[in-house]
């Protein structure tokens, strides 16, 4: 796989960590103490210039208060759960919508439609938490990631690829909360990647998709060349 010198670190289920050219260090989700599947050497991160947040599911915020505090990084994602993070004791957030952009660690960063639910967890039940999301990201060097988040396929899909032009993909491929191997090889068409990074599974049983079987799904719609690994946490891409 080919990210230009950058580097991509699966911390386990929807967890991600980005370094860039620069030396930036850029999350995805943080769910890393509560991380079942989160390797130990990944479960702090002390050192971080930004964090970026999907959706406010627990298994993609759960630590995201510590981690944003005890790291001094920039936490971005949608206005609901940025005004969360503020009202959590996190100074600084940047709150944004769908089709906006800004720069953070030296990226551009533009928030991007996904299909799934969004809510937040307090102790008085379910609140509002905005809508899911994903990000397109603009590397310092000109390479441009496609960060899912947690979806099922969509038709616009599409329309990111042509407007965005990713060089790589990350992709939730578990099945029953996100798409399984056969949404998400539509994705990859839709999209027109040719490098495709799959995640969101085998946390949990009922998580039961993987990279083979999205690579088997390729097959049957005449995808090829598509540089799709295999995957087990804390292996880190470049």
């Amino acid at each position: 796989m080919d990210l230009k010198g950058n580097t991509l670190t699966w911390c386990g289920h929807g967890t991600w960590l980005w370094q860039t050219v620069e030396g930036k260090k850029v999350l995805i989700d943080p769910w890393l103490a509560g991380n079942p599947a989160c390797p130990d050497e990944l479960k702090e991160q002390p050192e971080l210039d930004a964090v970026l947040i999907t959706h406010a599911h627990f298994d993609h915020v759960g630590d995201a208060v510590p981690t944003i505090t005890g790291s001094g990084a920039t936490a971005v994602g949608i206005f609901e759960v940025s005004t969360w993070l503020e009202a959590s004791g996190v100074t600084g957030a940047i709150p944004m919508n769908m089709g906006g952009t800004v720069e953070v660690a030296g990226c551009r960063v533009t928030m991007v439609q996904a299909v799934h639910s969004c809510g937040l967890m307090g102790d008085d039940g379910l609140h509002e938490g905005g809508d899911p999301a994903g990000f397109v990201i603009e590397f310092p060097d000109g390479m441009v990631a496609y960060q899912a988040g947690d979806t099922d396929v969509f038709g616009d899909m599409a329309l990111i690829g042509e407007i965005y032009r990713p060089d790589v993909a990350i992709l939730p491929v578990g099945d029953h909360f996100t798409m399984g191997p056969r949404q998400a090889a539509h994705a990859v068409r839709l999209l027109g990647v040719k490098q495709v990074v799959c995640g969101h599974f085998g946390t949990f049983p009922i998580l039961v998709g993987t990279p083979a079987g999205v690579r088997e799904q390729l097959s049957g719609l005449g995808v090829d060349g598509v540089d799709l690994p295999d995957m087990t946490p804390g292996i880190t891409l470049s």
